[in-house]
This record gives C-alpha cells, sequence and structure tokens, in this order.
C-alpha cells in the first residue's frame, strides 16, 4: 500500500564556530547531509570576513537536513544541546562575538512550539536562563567552500568542541542490526488485532469516551506509539493533565510523524491529527496548551496508542529514546 510519508526535513542550528558543529551534526545517524553558512543577519551572500565584522548580524549556522522517522527533531535538538554551553551569550569556548552565539532557526513553523518546549525542559534541568535564540529562519547562505567539511579537510584543525563529543554523536543514535519498519497493516489485519474501539478510533475518527480510557491518568516514565504501528509519537516527558479526560502532550517526538488537517465535523472547526505511516486518527491540537512548552494540546485518543513503560522499552525496541527521557 502507498503512503505519504516525510522522508526527510530541515533545521537550522547555530553552535559556535561551525567548523566544530557541523562535524559534530554529521556523525549523528539520520543527518543526511550538511552545509556550514551564515544565517539570519542583515544583507546578502556576506563573507566570512564580512560576518566577523559584527556589523552583519548573521550567525555562524549549519543547515541540516534529517529523516525525522529516523532521527526525531526532539533527538536531534537534545544531542545538539550537549554540543553547546546554552547559558552564555555570543560566545562558545574561547570564539567571542554575535556570529558565535547559539540558536535554532527553523523554515517549518510547526517546529517553533516544539523547539520552545525543548528548551523549557533543558531550562528546568540545569535550573538557568538559555541564552538560545530561537526564530523563524530569515535567510541562509553558504559558506565558502574551504569552509564546508572543514575538519574532515583538515583533521588537525582547530576545533572549540572535545573529540569526545563526536564519538557520543556517533553512537547516540546508532542503527539498530535490523531497523524496524513502520508500515501500515491492511484492513483485514487491523480488524483481526485491534479492539473495536481501537479500530472505530484509528479507522472511523470515532471518540472514546473522557476520563474513561486506558491513559487519562497514565503518568509514569515511557512513550506512546502509534497502535496500528507501533511508531513512536509521544513521550512521557510531554504528557500533562490537562483536564480534559483524554492524554494531553505538549508536543510529539517529531512533527513530520504527524499529518493535521482540518476537521469540520460536529459543527465544529477543529486541526485533526493522524499519524503519517499508519494514517491513524488520533485526535486533535489545540491552542490552549502551556505556554513554557510551546503553548499547544494535542488531545490523543488513548484507543489511538500503545504506552511502553521505561523499564521495557530496551526489550521492546524502543531503547535508542530512552535518552530522551
Amino acid at each position: 500500500m502507498n503512503q505519504t510519508t516525510h522522508q526527510q526535513a530541515e533545521i537550522y542550528l547555530a553552535g559556535g564556530c561551525f567548523w566544530g558543529t557541523e562535524h559534530f551534526l554529521k556523525q549523528i545517524n539520520g543527518v543526511l547531509n550538511t552545509q556550514t553558512g551564515y544565517a539570519n543577519g542583515n544583507g546578502k551572500n556576506p563573507s566570512y570576513e564580512q560576518v566577523c565584522s559584527h556589523r552583519t548580524g548573521f550567525a555562524e549556522a549549519v543547515q541540516v537536513v534529517y529523516q525525522p522517522d529516523v532521527l526525531p527533531l526532539s533527538m536531534l535538538l537534545q544531542l545538539y544541546f550537549l554540543s553547546i554551553d546554552p547559558t552564555t551569550l555570543n560566545q562558545q569556548g574561547n570564539d567571542i562575538g554575535t556570529q558565535y552565539r547559539t540558536g535554532v532557526y527553523y523554515s517549518d513553523p510547526a517546529d517553533g512550539p516544539l523547539i520552545q518546549a525543548e528548551l523549557s525542559k533543558l531550562s528546568k534541568k540545569l535550573h538557568r536562563r538559555l541564552m538560545v535564540e530561537v526564530l523563524p529562519l530569515k535567510n541562509f547562505y553558504a559558506a565558502e567552500e574551504y569552509h564546508q567539511d572543514y575538519l574532515e579537510k583538515n583533521p588537525g584543525g582547530y576545533c572549540h568542541l572535545p573529540k569526545a563529543l563526536f564519538e557520543l554523536a556517533r553512537k547516540a543514535n546508532k542503527p539498530e542490526e535490523k531497523p524496524r519498519a513502520y508500515v501500515r497493516p491492511t484492513d483485514a489485519e487491523l480488524r483481526s488485532r485491534l479492539t473495536p474501539i481501537q479500530y472505530e478510533v484509528t479507522q472511523r475518527a470515532a471518540t472514546e469516551q473522557p476520563f474513561n480510557n486506558e491513559y487519562d491518568h497514565e503518568f509514569r516514565e515511557g512513550i506512546y506509539v502509534d497502535v496500528t504501528t507501533g511508531e513512536p509519537l509521544f513521550l512521557s516527558t510531554d504528557k500533562f493533565d490537562s483536564g480534559c479526560g483524554w492524554p494531553a502532550f505538549s508536543k510529539p517526538i517529531d512533527n513530520h510523524l504527524l499529518q493535521k488537517t482540518e476537521d469540520h465535523s460536529h459543527g465544529m472547526t477543529r486541526t485533526e491529527v493522524r499519524s503519517t505511516k499508519g494514517h491513524a486518527h488520533l485526535g486533535h491540537v489545540f491552542n490552549d496548551g502551556p505556554k513554557e512548552s510551546g503553548g499547544l494540546r494535542y488531545c490523543i485518543n488513548s484507543a489511538s496508542l500503545r504506552f511502553i513503560p521505561k523499564a521495557d522499552m530496551e526489550k521492546e525496541g524502543y531503547g535508542a529514546y530512552l535518552k530522551l527521557l
């Protein structure tokens, strides 16, 4: 069965000198391509010398093209956070200046709330105010050729990052020996495997009863996956008690794992949420979630999910996601 899915996505990350940041990001499984350049400044096609003059406002940044189903944005951001000091302004290591500021710049507006939510979690963990700029991408110009893959061309070249970080990046999202394929089952398979309410919710967009469903009051650590395909969708760290009667999340693991469409049923206009690969109806997303976590509330039917507790994630094949909890 042919399925519409997002094969790749992009994000722009500024982490100080882009030589080390690019080399770090290139090691991560699921990163398809990287390019160093200058982001969110004034003017067009600046040179390295112009950027270093502190008059253009550009940041040294890396364009990252990645596979969301292999490397969800939540995981990519958490790895990026390991490569920076998020509490310093306009400085990373010995490099000082506005071009060395840290920042996350997004081309997909849907990524904004997810990025804010991840930064909010990091701020709470560090108990510090963060200096990481989060903005829509205004512009990006590729850096000169000698800046591309600099540390591969110059293995002994300057780098503000310790070499141990590169090894960490290589191992952080190491592919499984037999990568799991999340494939939408046939209707016959779904009818035989799902309970009646799971089938009605996921395949016919039904809504289960509020306050009387499996995961409304489930707050153990773990991961929530598509009940039809097993694909990871939500984390317990993003779940909150909204009082609505259904499981509520501030964000998914990656926006590209979900499809959003306008829903005009029941005399209302809402945004329906479905899984991209399974095309299973999950629920709806609203703009009344916690502001500090991006402001969204994903109201999801328990019947569309399967919860895997933290203690079982490794044996169930979701060990790579343990670092996100």
